[in-house]
């Protein structure tokens, strides 16, 4: 476990070395961040933020969608200048999802973005799908789950998810985020997070250096961070956008967002190292094993094996008659030659 406060002390000191004692100042990137008392957010020309769908500001929050069906929305950084040309960042996320739903009867949940487009909906959590770049989701409802047990399947302990489930997703722009599996086909990795309806503040925090992402959570209200995923050798290119966006269907919560926090990383490199890492244009995992198509580790059930078998040796005893039959006007047409 690590401290929050001993997480940002840390990065602080070794931005200062760099930038002259301005660690704050330089190192939290103010454009890119979002925080109260929310001035001007949407408001043509005078903020960095730009409100989407049923999203809307209040004093304590923006409430991305409100605990109603069939709702979705969305806050993204707004124009081409403030797209994000950072090498290394943090990205601290407050957020809080709560509902009058009772466990599993609630959802969709939410994203947070760092992708080429911005601005349009789409079925994954309110944003697009073959979306371009980085998604993180905060899943609060098991549709795969739902839709094994309607076919009286069970998922295998190695496959067993518990929800709320934090999980990430890089996208190419042919990708496309399986919803009805919750984004398992996809899935760099992830963790369970239990983060509904919580009194104290829940927090994600990413990073991305050196082409590593890894993902932590503070949901226990202990003020330290539990790892969730940690992936190497994703290639991320510069000048995406930052994004949330959130869902409800016929379920739904109040998704709302308190702060976002992005930090720019200054990281040591030698010179062979910046010569070696070249300019990401499109973006990829080093590891393409992770972005196989997902395969069903259920296996058959006894009634398909059954009925599988039986099939089977109907079709085998339909040839073998059909051959009999050939076979005996074959011998009934020699032997008529004969005579």
């Amino acid at each position: 476990m690590i401290s929050r406060s001993s997480l940002i002390l840390f990065a602080a000191f070794s931005v200062s070395l760099c930038d002259d004692g301005h660690e704050m100042e330089e190192f939290l990137k103010r454009e890119y961040s979002l925080s109260k008392p929310y001035q001007g957010i949407g408001v043509l020309g005078s903020s960095h933020w730009e409100l989407m769908g049923d999203a809307l500001v209040t004093t304590d929050h923006v409430r991305l969608t409100p605990d109603q069906q069939s709702k979705q929305g969305a806050i993204w950084s707004r124009i081409v200048t403030h797209a994000c040309h950072l090498r290394d960042w943090e990205l601290q996320v407050h957020f809080k999802i709560h509902g009058q739903g009772k466990k599993n009867l609630n959802g969709d949940g939410l994203a947070i973005w760092y992708t080429k487009e911005r601005m349009q909906k789409g079925p994954v959590f309110g944003n697009r799908d073959f979306f371009t770049g980085l998604g993180m989701f905060v899943d609060t409802y098991p549709n795969e789950e739902k839709l094994l047990e309607a076919q009286r399947k069970r998922y295998t302990p190695r496959t067993q998810r518990i929800f709320p489930y934090v999980l990430a997703m890089v996208g190419n722009g042919t990708i496309s985020y399986d919803h009805e599996r919750d984004g398992r086909p996809t899935e760099l990795g992830g963790c369970n997070a239990m983060v509904r309806n919580l009194k104290h503040d829940t927090f994600l925090f990413i990073r991305y250096v050196r082409r590593r992402l890894t993902i932590m959570l503070d949901i226990d209200g202990q003020h330290e961070w539990r790892d969730c995923l940690d992936v190497p050798g994703v290639h991320l290119p510069q000048g995406f956008y930052f994004g949330i966006s959130a869902i409800t269907g016929d379920l739904s919560d109040n998704h709302d967002l308190i702060s976002m926090k992005l930090y720019q990383l200054t990281i040591l490199r030698s010179k062979q190292e910046d010569v070696e890492e070249q300019e990401v244009l499109i973006p990829s995992v080093d590891n393409m094993e992770l972005l196989r198509p997902y395969t069903d580790t259920e296996g058959m059930s006894s009634i398909a094996i059954f009925f599988s078998v039986l099939f089977s040796m109907l079709g085998v005893f339909l040839l073998v008659v059909v051959g009999l039959v050939l076979y005996g006007h074959w011998r009934e047409n020699r032997r008529k030659r004969f005579y």
